[in-house]
């Protein structure tokens, strides 16, 4: 059976799920191929088959594995003789903390900035759905809340501010070539560049160069959707 990945689709085909984007590089770095199923927020009926609502889904066989680290953990074990996402015990131990890390700080920091762009860049027919939960969310209109998006801004610099000193003394946060904790991050720049034209660094942040080198990777698979120019 083929394997298939479930994912989100915007408008004019934006991929902009950055759990999605770590489970499509996960997939390319252990070299297995998936047909991907685009699913916008209404079709949850389409991968109702894994038990819960949210995507990514991975469908394997008849194996279907929910949540980019679970899917992540799966294909590392599942698959042993590809190359590896974590490098070992230790380093999926580390990956981990840029799990939480990333969703914790970076995504908490950078989707304020971007949240009235992403509700733009959902399919019409979705944006009831996403204006309401993500309004509750906030506490307030979204427009309100991206309205602030400078003063927001040194929240966002100090999330970024460690993963920067990182990269100042090596080219990949897995060392001298990516793996699964570089896939996490770039999650985050793969939402921001899928809804809006917002910049994010300075051509001199360690993080500019890296997002480079990220974007060229298995044949270009960064730009493989919609997405604007950074």
């Amino acid at each position: 059976m083929k394997r298939q990945l479930f994912e989100l689709l915007g408008k004019d085909d934006r991929r902009f799920s950055p759990y999605c984007w770590r489970t499509r590089f996960a997939l390319a770095h252990k070299g297995l191929e998936a047909e991907y199923i685009p699913c916008t927020f209404g079709e949850k009926s389409k991968f109702a088959f894994s038990g819960q609502d949210k995507v990514p889904v991975l469908k394997d066989g008849e194996t279907s594995v929910h949540d980019s680290w679970s899917i992540a953990c799966y294909l590392e074990d599942k698959y042993p003789d590809r190359p590896s996402l974590f490098g070992g015990a230790v380093g999926r131990a580390e990956a981990r903390f840029f799990n939480v890390y990333v969703d914790r700080e970076l995504q908490g920091a950078l989707a304020p900035l971007i949240i009235l762009d992403i509700f733009n860049s959902t399919d019409p027919a979705d944006r009831a759905y996403f204006r309401e939960t993500r309004e509750k969310r906030f506490g307030a209109k979204l427009e309100d809340v991206q309205a602030q998006r400078e003063q927001r801004r040194p929240a966002l610099q100090k999330a970024l501010a460690p993963l920067s000193a990182v990269l100042a003394e090596q080219p990949f946060f897995c060392g001298e070539s990516p793996a699964y904790a570089d896939y996490i991050v770039l999650g985050s720049f793969q939402l921001a560049r899928g809804v809006s034209p917002l910049k994010l660094l300075e051509p001199n942040d360690p993080l500019h160069a890296w997002r480079a080198r990220m974007m060229e990777l298995f044949g270009g698979l960064a730009n493989s959707t919609s997405s604007y120019p950074v």
